[in-house]
């Protein structure tokens, strides 16, 4: 019996903020275009981000926002769909939303306002949606009808149903393996294996670390204790706040650096990054003496990481005034206290992971249209590619821009 296929131009697998830029984008071509989705709603992750508030984009985007084997990858999407780009599509819909620290833009009320706009336009094109579809099987043909075939179930409703679909162009927009409860899966990497696609190195980024030796304790006691900091790794340095939690180190600074550290290696954090806490420490020994070390640090760190930092390194002298110690010892104090030395013992992993570091390789991807060299109208968008954004909207402007531009291909 011969399979009866539904027919589109573009089929577009995830229905996520890459997937629906680039289905909204085909579609305003005059191309049909059907949007499949594995779970029960599409966007989930623009719904969760930014605490229900969507930090959609940045207002200082540059390609050194971006991690990826090849540097120069996103120039040419980047450049192509700007974040005043997207910015008037929200100004159109009458979303409403607000420029924090560090130029992120947030929704003014809620994340939904973006799905929701997203959806408006995907609608106004007549782009079809489908949840609780599992693709099992993408075959292409290049006889005279050139195209990808997909069979797979529907899982809606009370039972299973078979879904046959054929297309022109197909785009992986699957995501990657970064928080699966919200729809990441290594799908797209399936699929660059069966077409022969390499797939670089995998690994959460944008994730907290753990700790088990000594600092594991510490943590704990700390859990919910924050700071501003300075933090470093191979080299990279990212100035912002800290968190404690009950099994080790998040907050923005740590979320950044994870991305640049590798298992076995360890982080620096300057604690007080505006003060050499060498010369200071000598200078209020003449000026300040009188002073308890821990009762002069209170002022400018919490106290109970203070208390922590003695009994960790001055235990023996926690008593004796500052004009008491030695400079060398000071200095030393001070020394850590600018570059105290951390060595994870690993992190989250993907399950809290806001990114998925690497990806299907981009030397096999065309910057300019996200088409695989070499196979025609097969499409990767989005994180499912080996490129990753810093903290700050830098994810987001990159699904934008990679669905926008492959929206105007497929």
């Amino acid at each position: 019996m011969k399979t009866s296929y539904q027919h589109y131009d573009v089929i577009i697998i995830g229905g996520g903020a890459a997937g629906l830029l680039c289905a909204m984008t085909a579609a305003k071509r005059g191309r049909s275009v059907l949007v499949l989705e594995k779970s029960n709603k599409i966007g989930k992750k623009i719904l969760m981000s930014g605490g229900g508030k969507c930090n959609f984009t940045n207002e200082h985007v540059s390609p050194g926002n971006f991690l990826s084997a090849n540097t120069h990858f996103c120039k040419s999407a980047l450049n192509r769909y700007t974040p005043s780009d997207f910015i008037k599509m929200v100004e159109s819909h009458g979303v409403g939303y607000e420029v924090r620290k560090h130029h992120q833009l947030f929704c003014m009320n809620t994340s939904k306002d973006i799905l929701k706009m997203l959806i408006n336009e995907c609608e106004s094109s007549d782009v079809g949606i489908r949840t609780h579809s599992t693709i099992t099987s993408i075959k292409y043909s290049d006889d005279a009808v050139k195209g990808y075939r997909l069979t797979g179930v529907d899982e809606s409703g009370y039972g299973l149903s078979d879904i046959c679909y054929s297309a022109e162009s197909l785009v992986i927009a699957t995501g990657a393996l970064s928080i699966p409860s919200l729809g990441g899966s290594g799908f797209g990497y399936i699929v660059a294996q069966q077409f022969d696609i390499p797939v670089t190195e995998l690994r959460a980024g944008l994730v907290p670390f753990r700790f088990s030796d000594y600092m594991k304790p510490i943590c704990e006691r700390l859990s919910g204790l924050s700071l501003p900091v300075e933090i470093s790794c191979n080299r990279v340095v990212f100035k912002e706040y800290i968190l404690f939690t009950h099994r080790g180190l998040s907050g923005p600074s740590i979320l950044q650096i994870s991305s640049y550290w590798n298992p076995g290696e360890t982080i620096t954090v300057n604690l007080l990054p505006e003060t050499n806490m060498s010369k200071e420490l000598v200078s209020i020994k003449k000026n300040q003496g009188n002073s308890l070390l821990r009762s002069y640090l209170s002022r400018y760190m919490p106290k109970a990481l203070v208390l922590e930092l003695e009994k960790l390194l001055w235990s023996d002298m926690a008593e004796l005034p500052i004009q008491e110690w030695p400079n060398k010892k000071l200095e030393g104090i001070g020394a850590i206290l600018n570059n105290w030395v951390l060595k994870p013992s690993g992190t989250e992993g993907y399950r809290t992971a806001e990114v998925t570091l690497g990806g299907v390789d981009t030397d096999h991807v065309s910057s300019k249209t996200m088409e695989v060299n070499g196979q025609d109208g097969l499409y990767f968008i989005g994180e499912v590619l080996d490129v990753s954004g810093h903290l700050g909207g830098f994810n987001f402007q990159w699904a934008w821009a990679s669905g926008y531009v492959a929206g105007l291909y497929v």
